[in-house]
């Protein structure tokens, strides 16, 4: 028998059955210092306070992967913990897109370490897309290069640790799209709920029916 929520009360034992609430997804521009958890016993400030109630609207939102304190950009909040699986793990390779400034310009042989996989100490990491997107004069260890790097891993501090293993600090790190997601020009700090169109792209991408 079919149940229509808007019309029909559902009792068991003569207490109402109340249908589960649909899941809530909200995309935050996350800014730099703001810790990526639900909870911090340091008592640092967390994703979850720069949304707020307004933006847990009565749901308990966690983060969907990492995104260290020192970095800003996209990232996804819900309660809808078999999605956030598939868009972490990296079996199903739902790419993560990076605007990242590194101290001094690689060359084309680190270019191609990075594309083939770097060896960290937590093994070996999957092959990235990367290119250099625009840099300053100067050769390896002077001057600085923007990267646009997309991998399908997340890895603690993975990026940053890619590529100080060819010898580039990371200066500044930016999330700029998680699957189909792209975060809009820099407004750190802003939140808003994703649009259905939004998030059928998004099921899509981790392989999920949205029939």
């Amino acid at each position: 028998m079919l149940v229509d929520p808007e019309l029909d009360t559902v009792t068991v034992d003569g207490r109402r059955v109340q249908p589960p609430p649909e899941h809530r997804y909200v995309v935050l521009d996350k800014p730099l210092g703001v810790i990526t958890t639900a909870r911090d016993e340091a008592g640092r400030k967390t994703v979850l306070d720069v949304i707020g109630r307004e933006g847990g609207a009565g749901h308990r939102l966690f983060p969907v992967g990492r995104l260290d304190g020192d970095s800003t950009g996209l990232l996804l909040l819900t309660d809808d913990g078999p999605l956030a699986y598939r868009l972490t793990h990296p079996r199903y390779k739902v790419p993560k897109e990076y605007t990242v400034t590194v101290a001094g310009v690689p060359d084309e042989r680190e270019l191609a370490a990075l594309r083939r996989g770097i060896k960290l100490d937590d093994g070996m990491t999957a092959p990235a897309r990367v290119e250099v997107v625009r840099s300053t004069r100067g050769d390896r260890d002077s001057g600085r290069a923007e990267l646009r790097v997309v991998i399908s891993e997340g890895r603690h501090r993975q990026v940053r640790r890619m590529l100080e293993a060819v010898g580039h600090r990371v200066v500044r790190l930016r999330r700029t799209a998680f699957g189909p997601l792209r975060a809009a020009r820099p407004r750190e700090g802003e939140w808003r709920v994703l649009t259905p169109r939004e998030l059928a792209a998004l099921r899509r991408a981790a392989g999920l029916d949205v029939a």
